[in-house]
């Protein structure tokens, strides 16, 4: 992990949000569990971000824009206008259809 502010002040001490802390009757600490990963900054209060997941989001977001996506066709044969990705049959006939690229 390695957090850094948002606003860049330089802090170097975060406090973990969304976190649930376990203790015993008599107030000792016990464990924790983390919900939802967050962080805020102690010196100024803006959200600190993990640096170290930036190459599995970016690694993720490129996948997604790979991707194929739907397009709107009208299909020749039985004349509907459906949504195939490309490569894909007409879902109403079964003929193959062709997309233009974009």
């Amino acid at each position: 992990m390695w957090l850094n502010c948002a606003r860049r002040c330089g802090g170097a001490l975060f406090r973990p949000l969304f976190a649930e802390v376990e203790v015993d009757a008599s107030g000792q600490y016990q464990g924790y569990q983390l919900l939802q990963p967050g962080y805020i900054c102690l010196n100024c209060g803006a959200p600190a971000m993990d640096l170290g997941d930036v190459p599995t989001t970016m690694a993720s977001d490129a996948d997604e824009d790979l991707a194929a996506t739907a397009a709107d066709v009208l299909c020749p044969v039985c004349e509907t206008l459906v949504s195939v990705i490309p490569g894909d049959d007409c879902p109403n006939c079964g003929a193959s259809l062709e997309v233009a690229p974009s």
